[in-house]
């Protein structure tokens, strides 16, 4: 690790075997947690390139526990997170919504590490139990429309790097890599993340790809649509700046999309959503995340119909429902 280090303190970049044989030492216990630290800070300094990241997701994917959900055609919706913003859990939502108006789900999610609340802490909250076996995923996906996949489950060679992503508390690159290494590896996709420059990566990524994606950045910082302002949308087939408008939806202030100062609290937002209890802005913002996967996934043609089929999945109770099954 100390050749590797003085490398790239000479902004030296990795080539995509040094990036997968890297990834594959940390997860064999190669290197101590000083020296994985100083090679996760190098990354905070600088912008990772298309070639490292392809081969810090191909070593995820090497050591990942895999599980064929293939029969199900599902897809996952995720963000990098790492964007400061603190929001509900928007794209955890989305996946029922999603899941409600008849696509089934994948959700790949772990607990928060730069946020208080990630999907995997405010689902573990509210009831449901974490596991990687495969019958009773495939269990939870035909009764529910939708199954959870806890990272730390499938990606157990990472454990030693759990407790010093949480000391750092700040967005690193495995905030890039989540959505790539979802173990079940499904073909369609929802992505929303933190900047352009990882929104260009992903693009580049995914083409080479068979996967059917959608990549989402708000311009003002956000990994999802957050309807605060106009948002970039990249797809195997067009890229597209449009705004809330354009969906026939509210622009948001970035209060009204707040998690909360608990998880307590945003275990409450995520039940009035799919109550169709929660406020316009918190509907709203789930709304737009959701019919771009259905967007993506050619459930619906038009913006319109999407944004329809999305706001049915939740007045009608399917969303809901969709979680009371999951979680029973």
């Amino acid at each position: 690790m100390k050749e590797i280090l003085n490398h790239l303190f000479e902004h030296k970049t990795l080539s995509k075997e040094q990036a997968r044989d890297i990834l594959l030492g940390i997860g064999r216990g190669d290197y101590n947690t000083a020296q994985i630290a100083s090679f996760l800070t190098v990354y905070m300094m600088r912008s990772i390139r298309v070639e490292e990241l392809e081969g810090f997701r191909d070593a995820m994917l090497e050591l990942c526990l895999p599980i064929d959900l293939s029969a199900y055609d599902p897809m996952d919706l995720c963000g990098t997170g790492g964007d400061g913003k603190d929001t509900f859990n928007i794209s955890t939502l989305s996946a029922f919504v999603v899941a409600g108006a008849g696509q089934r789900v994948a959700k790949h999610g772990n607990h928060g590490v730069s946020s208080m609340c990630g999907s995997s802490t405010v689902m573990d909250y509210l009831g449901y139990k974490f596991t990687n076996d495969l019958d009773e995923l495939e269990r939870r996906i035909e009764t529910a429309g939708i199954c959870f996949l806890h990272a730390p489950l499938f990606h157990p060679a990472m454990k030693n790097i759990a407790p010093i992503r949480r000391d750092l508390g700040v967005k690193t690159f495995f905030n890039v890599l989540g959505p790539m290494v979802n173990p079940a590896k499904p073909q369609k996709q929802l992505v929303g993340v933190f900047n352009l420059e990882i929104a260009r990566l992903y693009a580049y990524l995914y083409q080479q790809t068979d996967k059917q994606f959608m990549i989402l950045h708000t311009l003002d910082g956000y990994d999802e649509v957050s309807l605060t302002g106009s948002f970039k949308v990249i797809t195997n087939r067009s890229e597209q700046l449009l705004s809330p408008a354009e969906l026939g939806l509210d622009t948001q202030t970035p209060e009204s999309l707040s998690g909360g100062n608990t998880v307590a609290e945003s275990a409450q937002i995520f039940m009035d959503v799919l109550k169709n209890e929660s406020t316009t802005a918190q509907k709203q913002a789930v709304l737009a995340n959701a019919a771009m996967a259905l967007l993506a996934t050619d459930r619906a043609a038009t913006r319109e119909e999407a944004v329809a089929l999305a706001r049915e999945s939740i007045d009608s109770g399917r969303a809901l429902e969709c979680f009371t099954k999951l979680v029973a």
